[in-house]
């Protein structure tokens, strides 16, 4: 079964934890060993590797220092947006917090984690999950580490400061170095919890960003649609249940329908999707805002017309579903779009 975190992935985080070791004297035919990455190609800017070719050279590295148990810490404060390349500037140019979440939620595959990522929200609280179950126990901590430093690394970049959080909750025993998470995150952990999750007030979310830009925004997501149509491959199931949503918008069909069409139960393709790191649920919200940014963008219908083209029954159903894609509405969108063309030739 293919774990969520089995996606290539840019030789950047590789080349991080690399240069990260070497600070440490750790040799690079060490770092290297049995990963398949040659020197070479770890200099080599465009280079992608394989998502078990970087857990490798994690955990050589990790075998390699013991001696430095907060090196997950360490690792994730390096990770800043620019090391995500297109990806890092599509969250800096949205609106607000809201959207850049959303954004890097979408295009998770686009970034170097091993966790499984989801947000939860109500009343009280907004809580962001890193579900670590899938990565090996031998370097299942220092995985969940960097990836909670990196995540607290991006928001402070985002907004200028660290959102204050009401809890952390982490799997794993109280660490010897726990005092160094409690200063990283600003809280006193909870350990052998349940899950990890980081506990945020209600309103985080709604934080505008320091550098948002709609139509910087805007091309920076169609070149990460671009980048993770190219690295995804055609044949999964995912990328089946994408086009047949993408042939029918107007009447999505349900997951009945599709598995029906596959030729396998709901069961088996709500397992196999989940293999892939997607659900059905994120592929129809994918195939409708990709179709909603172009019929506001080329189409001259309605807002109303294009909520009932994409299937929603009622206009203020996919108003709030824009909004939480792309944290405006519609016709704040439609505008910007329609504004673009006079901001090139200014």
């Amino acid at each position: 079964m293919k774990a969520a975190w089995d996606f290539r992935r840019s030789i950047v985080s590789a080349r991080l934890l690399a240069e990260l070791a070497a600070e440490y004297g750790v040799p690079l035919d060490t770092v290297l060993r049995n990963t398949g990455i040659t020197a070479d190609q770890l200099r080599a800017p465009t280079a992608e590797v394989e998502a078990r070719q970087e857990l490798q050279l994690i955990r050589n590295v990790v075998q390699a220092l013991p001696a430095v148990p907060t090196l997950g810490l360490i690792a994730g404060t390096r990770y800043h947006l620019t090391t995500y390349g297109i990806w890092g500037f599509a969250l800096t140019s949205s609106p607000n917090f809201r959207s850049a979440v959303n954004v890097a939620l979408r295009y998770l595959h686009l970034t170097y984690t091993f966790n499984r990522m989801l947000l939860e929200q109500d009343a009280e609280e907004t809580r962001l999950v890193l579900d670590d179950h899938e990565i090996p126990d031998d370097v299942r901590r220092f995985c969940v580490e960097r990836d909670a430093a990196a995540t607290l690394t991006i928001q402070r970049e985002l907004v200028g400061h660290a959102a204050p959080l009401r809890s952390l909750q982490l799997r794993f025993p109280r660490p010897s170095y726990a005092d160094s998470i409690t200063r990283l995150f600003g809280i006193e952990a909870q350990y052998d919890a349940a899950r990890n999750v980081a506990s945020f007030e209600p309103d985080v979310l709604d934080q505008p960003l320091l550098q948002a830009n709609a139509i910087t925004a805007e091309l920076c997501e169609a070149q990460c649609r671009k980048l993770l149509s190219e690295r995804r491959s055609r044949d999964g199931v995912a990328g089946k249940v994408r086009d047949r949503l993408l042939h029918r918008p107007g009447q999505m069909p349900d997951m009945e329908t599709i598995a029906a069409e596959l030729h396998v139960t709901t069961r088996t393709l709500r397992r196999k999707l989940l293999d892939e790191g997607s659900s059905f649920r994120a592929l129809v919200d994918e195939v409708r805002e990709a179709l909603a940014e172009e019929l506001l963008r080329t189409a001259g219908l309605s807002i109303e017309d294009i909520a009932a083209r994409l299937g929603y029954a009622e206009t203020s159903s996919f108003i709030h579903a824009f909004k939480r894609w792309k944290g405006q509405a519609p016709s704040v969108y439609r505008a910007h779009s329609a504004a673009r063309p006079a901001a090139k030739t200014s």
